[in-house]
């Protein structure tokens, strides 16, 4: 489960590889900070006193980020989204090939379960490869000069990456629903859910793109992928494993994951786990801690002349 074999946008769109040239307000051009509004520069180095003021600040510049990234992959949008909604059939409908006419429990954590991997799958495969792809270019390190927090990095990146995957989280968990009979029954935890399992999925996958050569973090997210998919609680009860099996995910983020979703989709049926909470949450805020020094641990590329 990969994409690298997409294309990669156009260099020229902002500036990777492309040698400087003055343009007519003696700004260089063809470099990254070409293809940033002359506003981004503007509002990064305007003073900000007090609390308030940097936090919109902080908004504004998270803001701009996003319209960047954008504007970088708004030739892949298309493809990106049909990938994940190619996953999210493929996953329901596969599901159903299986096993056939699964009792109701059953077929509850095969529909519930499926949205629980995809966004797995938007933080370990789409974020390092994202990230490696913005190494290449040369565009990461242009960014980690500028004068933002890095964690509107992070937020710019995981709502671009959450909205492409958005369409096809939709698409499978309704047609999940409709082909396993389910019922769903949305709680008002299922947003805050959601944006949690991304946000965990996505700053690991984030650190462990910043941290390890890229060929290496294609390879070890493929794996954290299937061994989601296939050993992982998600779309079957965690009872299924062995004794030693299931400590070791009381501890781990994946089965609270998929807990606190099936929850939120089907709250008619299960409860809110509080202890899947307290679990997803510790490990939310470890991984983005995590993203955020390995954003910050690595040097920027010395410049070319």
């Amino acid at each position: 489960m990969t994409t690298s074999h997409l294309p990669a946008p156009d260099p020229a769109a902002i500036g990777a590889g492309a040698p400087p040239t003055a343009g007519t307000d003696g700004s260089a051009q063809g470099s990254p900070a070409a293809s940033v509004p002359h506003s981004a520069s503007v509002v990064c180095s305007l003073p900000t006193p007090g609390l308030a003021g940097r936090l919109r600040l902080a908004l504004r510049q998270t803001v701009l980020l996003m319209r960047w990234q954008f504007s970088r992959a708004k030739a892949l949008v298309p493809i990106y989204v049909a990938v994940q909604i190619m996953m999210a059939l493929a996953t329901v409908l596969g599901y159903k090939l299986l096993v056939g006419d699964p009792e109701p429990t059953a077929a509850t954590y095969l529909a519930t379960g499926a949205p629980t991997i995809l966004l797995i799958a938007l933080g370990l495969v789409m974020a390092p490869q994202w990230v490696a792809q913005s190494r290449t270019e040369g565009s990461l390190d242009w960014m980690r000069t500028l004068p933002v927090p890095r964690l509107s990095f992070l937020i710019a990146d995981l709502a671009v990456w959450t909205l492409m995957a958005l369409p096809g989280m939709l698409l499978g968990t309704l047609v999940g629903a409709w082909r396993l009979d389910v019922d769903l029954s949305p709680a008002w935890w299922l947003v805050p859910g959601v944006v949690m399992v991304s946000l965990t999925a996505a700053s690991v996958g984030y650190a462990m793109a910043n941290v390890l050569p890229p060929p290496l973090a294609q390879v070890m997210t493929q794996i954290l992928i299937f061994v989601t998919m296939l050993f992982s609680p998600v779309s079957y009860p965690v009872e299924r494993l062995p004794q030693w099996g299931q400590e070791i995910h009381r501890w781990l983020p994946i089965e609270p994951m998929a807990e606190v979703l099936r929850a939120g989709l089907v709250s008619e049926q299960f409860k809110m786990p509080l202890r899947s909470w307290a679990v997803l949450a510790s490990w939310c805020v470890a991984a983005v801690v995590a993203a955020l020094w390995a954003l910050g641990s690595r040097p920027p590329a010395p410049s070319r002349a």
